[in-house]
């Protein structure tokens, strides 16, 4: 077959218009596919302050599942709440990473305790932990409370523990917190309170 310049161009054209008709949705078996279903339509939706930092950025949680009795609902989706006052939708990788976070295998959800000389961990309830710490507490504290110092000026204070507050904690939060901790005359303290 003798092809000319012409009839090049010719095929060169017809063969480009099949081309751009299939790439822009005219391939039966893309006209013929069902379109797919908004992944958040049936999601239960959650507002939540990211705990990363004590930026305090709002965070849209997505779940399925958890309205059944018995039954466990699963996160599946997080994003930034573009009607938070502090983050305006914004989420750094930190909370935008979230959602692998929660949903990890390896993540602790219980209290377990390493009793001395064992290598082993131990799951136990949280009534049990927390009567645990308070013991531990009442002990160091006891053992270890300040009345008076080297001049006589009474101090009453604590010297040998310290205490660590949420960084993503309200105002509030952060101002029930201190008074505790002073009651208890505890002088090493901080609390990221900024929300």
């Amino acid at each position: 077959m003798q092809v000319n310049r012409r009839k090049f161009f010719k095929i060169c054209a017809g063969s480009m218009a099949g081309t751009s008709a299939a790439m822009l949705g005219f391939a039966p078996a893309t006209a013929l596919a069902a379109p797919r279903e908004y992944k958040l339509l049936r999601a239960k939706e959650t507002r939540q302050t990211c705990t990363y930092c004590a930026v305090g950025c709002g965070m849209l949680m997505y779940s399925l599942g958890g309205e059944a009795m018995n039954s466990k609902g699963k996160l599946f989706h997080i994003e930034g709440d573009p009607d938070h006052p502090v983050s305006r939708g914004a989420l750094c990788p930190k909370g935008a990473g979230a959602l692998d976070y929660v949903n990890s295998d390896r993540r602790v959800q219980y209290p377990e305790v390493r009793e001395a000389g064992s290598k082993e961990w131990k799951r136990i309830s949280w009534h049990e932990a927390i009567e645990r710490i308070a013991k531990h507490m009442k002990k160091d504290r006891d053992e270890n409370f300040v009345t008076h110092n080297e001049a006589g000026v009474e101090v009453n204070r604590w010297m040998t523990a310290g205490f660590l507050a949420g960084s993503a904690c309200s105002n509030e939060t952060g101002i029930i917190t201190q008074k505790f901790v002073r009651s208890l005359g505890m002088i090493y303290t901080d609390n990221q309170a900024s929300i």
